[in-house]
C-alpha cells in the first residue's frame, strides 16, 4: 500500500472526494493533508476522516521543512488538490513523477500562472469556447506544463455562466481525480 499526502489551499472538496475514495482502496492510504493556509476548510475535512494535518509556511515549502514532514510520513505520492503555490524544484526532485495536479481546463489552454479557479472559467466564457474540462498531469518546474496523464471534457452552452461552467468542471474533478490517482500508484 502506498502512502499519499494531499496539499490543499482551499475548501477541500476534491480532497474530501480523494479521502472518501482511498478509505476503501487497497492500493493507497491518505497519510497527511498539508495546507499553506491555516483557515483552509480542507483541514477540517481531513479531521473528519482522521487524516493527520499540518499547516506550513511558504518558507517551509522552499527551505525543506515540508519535505522533511513528507519524509516523516513516508509519502510515496503527493497530490495537489486546489493547492495554489508553485512546487519548488527540490521537492520535485524528491518526488520525481510522483506529484500530481488537477487543472480545471483542457491544457495546454488556460494554463500557467494565475490561471486557477474562476479565473479559468471566466477566460473560457470570454473566449466563447463550447467545451471545457479537466486535465490531470504530473508536476514539473513550470505551472501546468507537466506530462498529461488524463483529460475529460464537458460541453458548455453559450448561456452558461462562469459559475455554471465551474459546476460542470467540479463534477468531472470529483468523478475522475481519485481513480486517476489510484491508477498512478
Amino acid at each position: 500500500m502506498k502512502n499519499i499526502a494531499i496539499l490543499a489551499s482551499g475548501s477541500g472538496t476534491n480532497a474530501q472526494k480523494i479521502m472518501e475514495y482511498f478509505r476503501q482502496s487497497p492500493k493507497g492510504k491518505i497519510v497527511l493533508l498539508a495546507s499553506n493556509k491555516k483557515e483552509a476548510y480542507a483541514l477540517e475535512r481531513a479531521k473528519m476522516f482522521d487524516v493527520p494535518t499540518v499547516v506550513f509556511s511558504k518558507a517551509d515549502l522552499k527551505n525543506g521543512g515540508l519535505a522533511e514532514t513528507l519524509r516523516h510520513h513516508q509519502v510515496d505520492l503527493l497530490v495537489l488538490a486546489g493547492f495554489l503555490l508553485q512546487i519548488p524544484p527540490a521537492l520535485i526532485q524528491q518526488f520525481p513523477d510522483k506529484i500530481v495536479n488537477i487543472h480545471p481546463a483542457l491544457l495546454p489552454n488556460y494554463g500557467g500562472r494565475g490561471m486557477y479557479g474562476m479565473n479559468v472559467h471566466q477566460a473560457v466564457k470570454q473566449a466563447g469556447d463550447r467545451e471545457t474540462g479537466i486535465t490531470i498531469h504530473l508536476v514539473n518546474e513550470n505551472y501546468d506544463e507537466g506530462k498529461i496523464v488524463f483529460q475529460a471534457a464537458v460541453p458548455i452552452a453559450e448561456a452558461d455562466s462562469p459559475e455554471q461552467i465551474a459546476e460542470k468542471v467540479h463534477e468531472l474533478e470529483h468523478k475522475y481525480y481519485p481513480n486517476v490517482i489510484e491508477s498512478l500508484i
